[in-house]
């Protein structure tokens, strides 16, 4: 697995950890339907959060959560629709970005509630 895919990973690791200690239920991790994938659906207070989780090194060049972009919240917002009618759920939803910056073992995790609403087309 190349370096950046590793990063990821531990990143997601660290991410589901965090989530756990703020008494989140993890429902799915890099759940997907055809081409629509989501990081992580988890549950807290009879809401589904929809997570994304972006991971860097460091901030030098952008912020990780930069890198959701009007493209990707089109994308997440959709497959979080295909989620919940795939599991017959229907309870409010939230999108939240957790950013993740450093190393394994040693990263700083931000966690953004609430980072967008689904956009009216």
């Amino acid at each position: 697995m190349a370096e950046h895919n590793d990063l990821g990973q531990a990143g997601e690791d660290a991410a589901v950890e965090y989530l756990k200690e703020h008494n989140y239920t993890i429902r799915h991790r890099n759940w997907r339907k055809g081409n629509l994938e989501l990081d992580i659906v988890a549950a807290k207070d009879d809401e589904l959060v929809v997570i994304e989780v972006k991971t860097r090194k460091s901030t030098l060049f952008s912020l990780p959560q930069e890198a959701v972009n009007a493209q990707k919240i089109r994308r997440t917002v959709i497959a979080a629709d295909t989620y919940m009618k795939f599991f017959g759920i229907d309870s409010p939803v939230r999108f939240d970005i957790i950013s993740v910056v450093g190393d394994a073992g040693n990263f700083k995790i931000e966690h953004i509630k609430e980072a967008f609403y689904p956009p009216i087309w």
